[in-house]
């Protein structure tokens, strides 16, 4: 519950972020999704408890690297 950070390798654009936003948003859970490209930051709040491999797993299918941050 409440908000992660999350490090985004390759997110370089806006249409990237919206990628990223868009794959993490459809998780069931999630509250809301913040994406930075200039950062390469994904915030992400859930009002349920996700774990991190959850939201790294659907930023991998969205066709980007993330770790915790």
């Amino acid at each position: 519950m409440g908000a992660k950070t999350y490090k985004v390798n390759g997110m370089t654009c806006n249409g990237c972020a919206n990628k990223v936003k868009a794959g993490v948003g459809a998780v069931e859970g999630i509250a809301s999704v913040e994406a930075d490209s200039a950062t390469g930051q994904v915030t992400v709040t859930s009002d349920v408890n996700i774990d991190d491999a959850t939201i790294v797993t659907a930023i991998q299918e969205a066709g980007y690297e993330a770790v915790p941050a």
